[in-house]
Protein backbone atom coordinates (compact mmCIF):
# COMPACT_ATOMS: atom_id res chain seq x y z
CA UNK A 1 0.00 0.00 0.00
CA UNK A 2 1.15 3.21 -0.70
CA UNK A 3 2.50 5.39 2.03
CA UNK A 4 0.57 8.51 1.13
CA UNK A 5 -2.56 6.53 1.35
CA UNK A 6 -1.94 4.73 4.50
CA UNK A 7 -2.03 8.39 5.96
CA UNK A 8 -5.14 9.36 4.64
CA UNK A 9 -6.49 6.27 5.74
CA UNK A 10 -4.70 6.98 9.27
CA UNK A 11 -6.55 10.17 9.36
CA UNK A 12 -9.64 8.96 8.34
CA UNK A 13 -9.78 6.72 10.91
CA UNK A 14 -8.82 9.17 13.60
CA UNK A 15 -11.76 11.78 12.19
CA UNK A 16 -14.56 9.20 13.01
CA UNK A 17 -12.85 8.43 16.02
CA UNK A 18 -12.60 12.08 17.52
CA UNK A 19 -15.96 13.18 18.06
CA UNK A 20 -16.46 9.79 20.84
CA UNK A 21 -13.23 10.85 22.62
CA UNK A 22 -14.29 13.72 24.81
CA UNK A 23 -17.20 11.72 25.83
CA UNK A 24 -17.75 9.68 29.04
CA UNK A 25 -17.30 6.08 29.40
CA UNK A 26 -20.05 4.16 31.56
CA UNK A 27 -18.05 2.86 34.28
CA UNK A 28 -20.02 -0.44 36.08
CA UNK A 29 -18.22 -0.87 40.08
CA UNK A 30 -18.56 -4.11 41.88
CA UNK A 31 -20.05 -3.91 45.38
CA UNK A 32 -20.40 -5.96 48.31
CA UNK A 33 -21.91 -5.93 51.59
CA UNK A 34 -20.64 -6.81 54.75
CA UNK A 35 -24.40 -7.59 55.81
CA UNK A 36 -26.52 -9.89 54.68
CA UNK A 37 -28.97 -9.35 52.14
CA UNK A 38 -31.93 -9.72 54.32
CA UNK A 39 -30.90 -7.14 56.86
CA UNK A 40 -32.09 -3.68 56.19
CA UNK A 41 -29.05 -2.00 55.66
CA UNK A 42 -28.78 -4.13 52.59
CA UNK A 43 -32.54 -3.29 51.68
CA UNK A 44 -31.89 0.07 51.78
CA UNK A 45 -28.74 0.11 49.87
CA UNK A 46 -30.83 -2.13 47.04
CA UNK A 47 -32.93 0.81 46.72
CA UNK A 48 -30.41 3.11 46.35
CA UNK A 49 -28.35 0.85 44.00
CA UNK A 50 -31.38 0.89 41.99
CA UNK A 51 -31.96 4.61 41.89
CA UNK A 52 -27.92 5.09 40.73
CA UNK A 53 -28.34 2.84 37.90
CA UNK A 54 -31.22 4.41 36.34
CA UNK A 55 -29.54 8.33 36.96
CA UNK A 56 -26.43 7.12 35.96
CA UNK A 57 -26.74 5.12 32.56
CA UNK A 58 -23.90 6.14 30.37
CA UNK A 59 -22.13 7.49 33.34
CA UNK A 60 -21.89 4.94 36.20
CA UNK A 61 -23.25 2.04 37.68
CA UNK A 62 -23.14 -0.54 40.26
CA UNK A 63 -23.18 -4.36 40.33
CA UNK A 64 -24.25 -5.73 43.05
CA UNK A 65 -22.80 -8.96 43.66
CA UNK A 66 -24.30 -9.75 47.60
CA UNK A 67 -23.32 -9.77 50.67
CA UNK A 68 -21.09 -12.47 53.31
CA UNK A 69 -21.91 -15.24 50.78
CA UNK A 70 -19.66 -13.60 48.00
CA UNK A 71 -17.15 -12.70 50.10
CA UNK A 72 -16.98 -13.54 54.05
CA UNK A 73 -17.76 -10.53 56.61
CA UNK A 74 -14.36 -10.18 57.66
CA UNK A 75 -12.51 -10.40 54.83
CA UNK A 76 -14.56 -7.81 53.00
CA UNK A 77 -12.54 -5.15 53.94
CA UNK A 78 -9.10 -6.72 52.52
CA UNK A 79 -10.92 -6.94 49.57
CA UNK A 80 -11.79 -3.44 48.77
CA UNK A 81 -8.12 -2.77 49.88
CA UNK A 82 -7.06 -4.45 47.37
CA UNK A 83 -9.44 -4.16 44.60
CA UNK A 84 -10.82 -7.29 44.51
CA UNK A 85 -14.24 -5.21 45.17
CA UNK A 86 -14.68 -1.52 44.21
CA UNK A 87 -17.45 -0.66 46.20
CA UNK A 88 -18.64 -1.77 49.69
CA UNK A 89 -21.07 -1.69 52.09
CA UNK A 90 -19.17 -2.14 55.55
CA UNK A 91 -19.41 -1.20 59.19
CA UNK A 92 -15.15 -0.41 60.81
CA UNK A 93 -15.87 -3.49 63.10
CA UNK A 94 -15.70 -5.73 60.24
CA UNK A 95 -12.10 -4.55 59.44
CA UNK A 96 -10.06 -4.19 61.65
CA UNK A 97 -7.49 -6.53 60.34
CA UNK A 98 -7.22 -4.19 57.80
CA UNK A 99 -6.74 -0.83 60.16
CA UNK A 100 -7.51 -0.60 63.67
CA UNK A 101 -8.50 2.93 63.34
CA UNK A 102 -11.61 1.66 61.27
CA UNK A 103 -13.53 0.86 64.80
CA UNK A 104 -13.09 4.36 66.14
CA UNK A 105 -16.34 5.84 64.03
CA UNK A 106 -18.45 4.25 66.34
CA UNK A 107 -17.52 6.82 68.97
CA UNK A 108 -18.68 9.55 66.36
CA UNK A 109 -20.97 11.89 68.78
CA UNK A 110 -21.80 14.23 65.63
CA UNK A 111 -23.87 13.73 62.42
CA UNK A 112 -22.98 12.73 58.91
CA UNK A 113 -23.84 16.21 58.05
CA UNK A 114 -21.61 18.17 60.79
CA UNK A 115 -18.83 16.00 60.03
CA UNK A 116 -18.70 16.95 56.45
CA UNK A 117 -18.53 20.54 58.42
CA UNK A 118 -16.00 20.57 61.00
CA UNK A 119 -13.49 18.57 59.29
CA UNK A 120 -14.14 14.85 60.32
CA UNK A 121 -15.10 13.64 57.15
CA UNK A 122 -11.51 15.18 55.45
CA UNK A 123 -9.83 13.91 57.94
CA UNK A 124 -11.35 10.30 58.41
CA UNK A 125 -10.49 10.08 54.80
CA UNK A 126 -6.82 11.01 55.06
CA UNK A 127 -6.50 7.97 57.51
CA UNK A 128 -8.51 5.87 55.16
CA UNK A 129 -6.39 6.65 52.32
CA UNK A 130 -3.00 6.37 53.84
CA UNK A 131 -4.04 3.33 55.70
CA UNK A 132 -6.89 1.39 54.09
CA UNK A 133 -5.85 2.65 50.29
CA UNK A 134 -10.13 3.34 50.44
CA UNK A 135 -11.83 6.28 50.18
CA UNK A 136 -14.44 7.11 52.74
CA UNK A 137 -17.53 7.74 50.74
CA UNK A 138 -19.95 8.05 53.43
CA UNK A 139 -21.92 7.18 56.34
CA UNK A 140 -25.38 5.54 55.92
CA UNK A 141 -26.24 4.31 58.71
CA UNK A 142 -26.93 6.82 62.22
CA UNK A 143 -28.80 6.96 65.40
CA UNK A 144 -28.66 3.16 65.78
CA UNK A 145 -26.81 2.93 69.17
CA UNK A 146 -25.39 -0.57 70.43
CA UNK A 147 -27.39 -2.97 73.02
CA UNK A 148 -26.20 -5.72 75.22
CA UNK A 149 -28.81 -8.40 74.55
CA UNK A 150 -28.75 -11.13 76.64
CA UNK A 151 -30.77 -14.12 77.73
CA UNK A 152 -29.56 -14.34 81.21
CA UNK A 153 -30.58 -11.18 83.68
CA UNK A 154 -28.66 -8.92 85.30
CA UNK A 155 -29.47 -6.45 87.89
CA UNK A 156 -26.13 -4.37 87.88
CA UNK A 157 -23.54 -3.30 84.55
CA UNK A 158 -21.81 -6.74 85.15
CA UNK A 159 -20.87 -9.90 83.18
CA UNK A 160 -19.42 -11.80 85.46
CA UNK A 161 -19.68 -15.47 84.14
CA UNK A 162 -21.42 -14.59 81.09
CA UNK A 163 -20.32 -15.87 77.59
CA UNK A 164 -20.96 -12.57 75.39
CA UNK A 165 -20.68 -12.43 71.35
CA UNK A 166 -18.48 -9.81 70.19
CA UNK A 167 -17.05 -7.86 67.49
CA UNK A 168 -14.11 -5.33 68.20
CA UNK A 169 -16.97 -2.49 68.51
CA UNK A 170 -17.36 -3.82 72.12
CA UNK A 171 -14.12 -6.09 73.39
CA UNK A 172 -12.64 -3.76 75.19
CA UNK A 173 -15.78 -2.43 77.16
CA UNK A 174 -17.33 -6.01 77.50
CA UNK A 175 -14.28 -7.27 78.78
CA UNK A 176 -14.17 -4.24 81.08
CA UNK A 177 -17.48 -5.40 82.53
CA UNK A 178 -15.81 -8.57 82.80
CA UNK A 179 -17.22 -10.71 80.43
CA UNK A 180 -16.22 -13.77 78.53
CA UNK A 181 -15.91 -12.45 75.10
CA UNK A 182 -16.23 -14.54 71.65
CA UNK A 183 -16.17 -13.10 68.46
CA UNK A 184 -18.18 -14.44 65.52
CA UNK A 185 -19.74 -12.96 62.56
CA UNK A 186 -23.40 -12.37 62.50
CA UNK A 187 -24.29 -15.35 60.52
CA UNK A 188 -23.50 -17.35 63.08
CA UNK A 189 -24.96 -15.77 66.40
CA UNK A 190 -28.20 -17.77 66.21
CA UNK A 191 -26.98 -21.18 66.38
CA UNK A 192 -24.63 -19.61 69.37
CA UNK A 193 -26.86 -18.72 71.41
CA UNK A 194 -29.23 -22.06 70.62
CA UNK A 195 -26.34 -24.53 71.81
CA UNK A 196 -25.30 -22.52 74.77
CA UNK A 197 -22.36 -21.17 73.41
CA UNK A 198 -23.24 -17.71 74.59
CA UNK A 199 -25.23 -16.10 77.23
CA UNK A 200 -25.86 -13.19 74.83
CA UNK A 201 -24.67 -10.45 72.90
CA UNK A 202 -23.71 -6.81 71.14
CA UNK A 203 -25.45 -5.65 68.42
CA UNK A 204 -27.39 -1.99 67.59
CA UNK A 205 -30.94 -1.35 68.20
CA UNK A 206 -31.98 -2.15 65.01
CA UNK A 207 -31.56 -5.76 63.30
CA UNK A 208 -32.04 -8.69 65.59
CA UNK A 209 -35.29 -9.42 63.61
CA UNK A 210 -33.32 -9.90 60.24
CA UNK A 211 -31.67 -12.88 62.28
CA UNK A 212 -34.81 -14.23 64.10
CA UNK A 213 -32.40 -13.14 67.40
CA UNK A 214 -35.42 -12.35 69.14
CA UNK A 215 -36.48 -16.28 69.52
CA UNK A 216 -33.55 -16.85 71.58
CA UNK A 217 -32.99 -13.07 73.39
CA UNK A 218 -34.89 -12.39 76.68
CA UNK A 219 -33.52 -9.19 77.86
CA UNK A 220 -32.24 -6.01 76.25
CA UNK A 221 -29.53 -3.68 78.76
CA UNK A 222 -30.39 -0.07 78.61
CA UNK A 223 -28.85 2.97 77.96
CA UNK A 224 -26.79 2.26 74.28
CA UNK A 225 -23.53 3.59 73.86
CA UNK A 226 -22.08 4.29 70.98
CA UNK A 227 -23.72 5.08 67.72
CA UNK A 228 -23.32 1.83 64.65
CA UNK A 229 -21.70 2.97 62.00
CA UNK A 230 -22.59 1.44 58.52
CA UNK A 231 -20.65 3.39 55.56
CA UNK A 232 -19.89 3.00 52.21
CA UNK A 233 -16.14 2.31 51.07
CA UNK A 234 -14.00 2.66 47.76
CA UNK A 235 -11.05 1.15 46.63
CA UNK A 236 -8.94 4.53 46.59
CA UNK A 237 -7.05 3.52 43.06
CA UNK A 238 -10.61 2.27 41.22
CA UNK A 239 -12.19 6.21 42.86
CA UNK A 240 -9.15 7.71 41.35
CA UNK A 241 -9.56 6.44 38.23
CA UNK A 242 -13.30 7.76 37.98
CA UNK A 243 -13.54 10.46 35.52
CA UNK A 244 -14.11 13.90 37.33
CA UNK A 245 -17.88 13.65 36.16
CA UNK A 246 -18.39 9.83 37.35
CA UNK A 247 -17.08 10.98 40.41
CA UNK A 248 -18.76 14.06 40.85
CA UNK A 249 -22.17 11.83 39.99
CA UNK A 250 -21.20 9.13 42.84
CA UNK A 251 -20.67 11.77 45.41
CA UNK A 252 -23.38 13.37 44.55
CA UNK A 253 -25.52 9.83 45.17
CA UNK A 254 -23.92 9.07 48.29
CA UNK A 255 -25.37 13.17 49.40
CA UNK A 256 -28.69 12.16 48.38
CA UNK A 257 -28.44 8.88 50.79
CA UNK A 258 -27.09 10.67 53.99
CA UNK A 259 -29.39 13.54 53.58
CA UNK A 260 -32.18 10.26 54.32
CA UNK A 261 -30.36 9.36 57.15
CA UNK A 262 -33.40 10.39 59.18
CA UNK A 263 -34.97 7.40 58.83
CA UNK A 264 -32.62 6.10 61.43
CA UNK A 265 -33.89 7.80 64.38
CA UNK A 266 -37.80 6.64 63.58
CA UNK A 267 -36.53 3.11 63.06
CA UNK A 268 -35.03 3.00 66.38
CA UNK A 269 -38.36 3.91 68.20
CA UNK A 270 -40.23 1.15 65.89
CA UNK A 271 -37.42 -1.35 66.66
CA UNK A 272 -37.79 -1.07 70.74
CA UNK A 273 -41.68 -1.45 70.58
CA UNK A 274 -41.07 -4.46 68.15
CA UNK A 275 -39.02 -6.00 70.37
CA UNK A 276 -40.87 -5.16 73.47
CA UNK A 277 -43.89 -7.47 71.59
CA UNK A 278 -41.47 -9.68 70.99
CA UNK A 279 -41.71 -10.28 75.25
CA UNK A 280 -37.61 -8.73 75.20
CA UNK A 281 -37.61 -6.99 78.81
CA UNK A 282 -36.05 -3.86 79.22
CA UNK A 283 -32.67 -4.06 81.98
CA UNK A 284 -32.75 -0.41 83.31
CA UNK A 285 -30.55 0.92 86.12
CA UNK A 286 -31.06 3.64 88.58
CA UNK A 287 -30.12 7.42 86.80
CA UNK A 288 -26.69 7.42 88.89
CA UNK A 289 -25.88 3.64 87.48
CA UNK A 290 -27.29 4.33 84.08
CA UNK A 291 -25.12 7.37 83.82
CA UNK A 292 -21.87 5.49 84.77
CA UNK A 293 -22.54 2.50 82.63
CA UNK A 294 -22.73 5.37 79.53
CA UNK A 295 -19.82 7.14 80.54
CA UNK A 296 -17.44 4.16 80.95
CA UNK A 297 -18.48 2.63 77.78
CA UNK A 298 -16.43 5.97 75.99
CA UNK A 299 -14.16 6.04 78.22
CA UNK A 300 -12.74 2.74 77.90
CA UNK A 301 -13.38 2.88 74.45
CA UNK A 302 -11.60 6.38 73.61
CA UNK A 303 -8.54 4.54 76.32
CA UNK A 304 -7.83 1.83 74.14
CA UNK A 305 -8.14 3.92 70.76
CA UNK A 306 -5.44 6.18 72.02
CA UNK A 307 -3.69 3.25 72.97
CA UNK A 308 -3.85 1.82 69.75
CA UNK A 309 -3.00 5.28 67.64
CA UNK A 310 -2.22 7.66 69.78
CA UNK A 311 -2.09 10.44 67.43
CA UNK A 312 -5.14 9.77 65.24
CA UNK A 313 -7.23 9.05 68.37
CA UNK A 314 -6.67 12.04 69.77
CA UNK A 315 -7.16 14.66 66.48
CA UNK A 316 -10.73 12.53 66.24
CA UNK A 317 -11.31 12.78 69.99
CA UNK A 318 -11.16 16.12 69.26
CA UNK A 319 -13.57 16.02 66.12
CA UNK A 320 -15.85 13.40 67.22
CA UNK A 321 -17.35 14.61 70.57
CA UNK A 322 -19.76 17.31 70.96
Amino acid sequence: MRPHLIVCLTLAFLALLTPHLGQTQEVSLKMVSGFAENSMYVQRLQSWIQKVNAEGKGTLQINFLGGPKAIPTFELGNAVKTGVVDLALNTGAFYTNVMPEADFLKLTQISIAEQRKNGTFEAINKVWNEKGNMQYLGRVVENQPFHIYLNKKIDKPDLTGLKIRITPVYRDFFQALNANVITTPPGEVYTALERGVVDGYGWPIGGIFDFNWQEKTKFRVDPGFYDAEVSLLMNLPAYKKLTPAQREFLNKEVLALEADNSFWAHYTTEEIQRQDKAGIQTIQFDAATSGAFRLKAYEVAWSAAIKQSPEIANKFKTLFTK
